[in-house]
């Protein structure tokens, strides 16, 4: 059976590829965004959400990027924040917001070690 391609997914893959390698896979009804095997991102009705944390969290919000809300009837809040539309036209300031998740990415795996 041939992989189902996400034509939104795919152009990201090609807009992060300078961060490495990029892939996606299906979860929870929208997608996971991995870079070099780290998920860094959501897709979730063609949204993108990066993943935020401590020290990215600020300067997500300061941007006005709400967090995910997976149950919108519900207060519930995942990790990762809305990427605003218009950022999908500016490469050079998605690489350097999507840079402060894969460093995010970075930083649990460390913790998941020690």
């Amino acid at each position: 059976m041939a992989k189902r391609e996400d034509p939104i997914c795919e152009h990201l893959v090609d807009l992060l590829s300078p961060l490495g390698e990029v892939t996606y896979r299906r979860m929870f009804g929208g997608f996971g965004l991995y870079v070099d095997g780290r998920i860094v991102a959501i897709v979730d009705d063609g949204v993108l959400y990066l993943k935020a944390d401590e020290v990215n969290r600020p300067r997500f919000e300061a941007l006005g990027m709400a967090p995910f809300r997976p149950f919108p009837d519900k207060d519930t809040t995942m990790p990762y924040h809305e990427v605003p539309a218009d950022l999908l036209d500016d490469q050079e300031r998605l690489l350097e917001l999507a840079g402060t998740a894969v460093a995010v990415a970075g930083r649990s795996a460390e913790r998941r070690q020690a």
